[in-house]
């Protein structure tokens, strides 16, 4: 059996991967397959989720062992197999691939070909360039200092020109005394 993932980006708007792979690979693969089809170095701890229909967080599955909690089953790239969590078209995983900023990719099994097998994977289209695979913090914030104690934002910027007043509070439930706060 072959499935085929289409993978895109919430960063940049015209970014699409598209990988077919026969379902009994494991997730590293996978995993290396889009790190080499973005120019992104294998030095992250990447991790695929298992998502529900509304994209609802399930199973991870990452690069290392983490050995968080001894409750939880944990699922390594290397060892599980792609069919061990997905059988259904239009089924949803997320990738993050920059897990310091929580960056990450949607990628959804777009097809499943019965009767195939693939021995390797393959990118099979390749729209738009990647974004970034990481963010430079201290680029960042060297280019765009915030003083200590500002927002970088005005009170027009959060209130609007007219501001904000008592008009504007729905005060109805709440129990405001004047008598000591605590």
């Amino acid at each position: 059996m072959v499935y085929k993932f289409t993978i895109i980006s919430d960063e940049v708007e015209d970014f699409m991967r598209e990988i077919t792979i026969d379902a009994d690979a494991k997730f590293v693969e996978l995993h290396k397959l889009i790190i080499d089809s973005c120019g992104y170095n294998d030095d992250q701890l990447t991790s695929f989720t298992i998502c529900g229909d509304g994209w609802e967080k399930g199973q991870d599955i990452t690069l290392e062992d983490m050995d968080t909690d001894s409750e939880n089953d944990s699922y390594i790239m290397s060892e599980t197999e792609l069919s061990e969590f997905l059988e259904d078209e239009k089924q949803h995983l997320i990738y993050t691939f920059d897990p310091l900023a929580d960056r990450r990719f949607y990628i959804e099994l777009s097809a499943i070909e019965t009767g195939k097998n693939l021995a390797h994977g393959k990118v099979t289209r390749s729209i738009g360039e990647a974004p970034k695979q990481t963010l430079d913090f201290d680029e960042m914030f060297n280019n765009n200092p915030v003083e200590v104690g500002s927002t970088g934002l005005d009170e027009d910027d959060i209130f609007g020109e007219e501001g904000i007043s008592d008009e504007d509070i729905d005060l109805e439930g709440l129990d405001i005394t004047d008598g000591e706060p605590f």
